[in-house]
């Protein structure tokens, strides 16, 4: 495990090393292989989980059976803290999308040190208002925002956590399958596929297996406002 990882979670921010490290030697480390469930929403654990290495994505199922992905995760990454505020079952399911190492913490745990360290505290109010942030950037993205147009912000979301710069642009790795990718932006494959293609005719970017490299994210960017 690098230390150096973990410490990217909010959880760790503004500890001092010492604080950090006994953090961490607090925390269980599990290993998943792709496609391993984490735990399942309805589950009723109320552990927090900082991700260490590889990919883990959160998905909920509608009343179809579809299922529509709330966030793909990589390392330095946080999840699972609702519960350890709201001991309801869990909201979503986590599976891995990768082989990928997780960091867990437990409840009772994690109580201690929010009552002996206010800035582990403000860091899980911080996580929590980001989330908050993001889902109202969804909420507004499904209402105001097309189909490419959420194409768009979805890859350079992507490219910011997973993104690799090289002479041709920016490489993302995101291990996504196509349906994957449909679920994150909440739109069928089809409609996806469609939008995918005609950035690539456009020479904005280049499709890989579950990657795709930016070519021109400046345009990018312009579709995805």
């Amino acid at each position: 495990m690098d230390p150096d990882v973990l410490r990217q979670a909010p959880l760790f921010q503004g500890l001092e090393s010492e604080a950090a490290s006994a953090l961490a030697a607090a925390m269980s480390t599990i290993h998943l292989d792709r496609g391993a469930v984490l735990f399942h929403e309805g589950d009723t654990e109320d552990q927090l989980y900082v991700v260490v290495s590889g990919k883990i994505k959160l998905g909920r199922s509608g009343s179809a059976g579809r299922e529509n992905l709330i966030a793909v995760l990589g390392p330095g990454q946080m999840f699972g803290e609702l519960s350890l505020f709201d001991p309801g079952p869990r909201s979503s399911t986590a599976t891995a999308v990768t082989p990928a190492e997780i960091r867990s913490l437990d409840h009772d745990e994690l109580i201690k040190w929010l009552t002996g360290r206010p800035e582990v505290a403000r860091a899980l109010l911080a996580q929590l208002a980001g989330r908050l942030r993001r889902a109202n950037d969804v909420v507004a993205d499904l209402v105001f925002s097309d189909v490419p147009g959420r194409v768009a912000k979805a890859l350079l979301d992507l490219a910011s956590r997973f993104g690799e710069e090289t002479a041709e642009g920016v490489h993302v790795h995101h291990d996504l399958t196509q349906e994957e990718l449909a679920q994150l932006v909440g739109a069928s494959r089809e409609t996806v596929n469609k939008a995918l293609a005609d950035f690539a005719t456009r020479g904005w970017i280049r499709l890989e297996p579950r990657s795709v490299t930016i070519l021109d994210v400046t345009r990018v960017a312009h579709r995805a406002r």
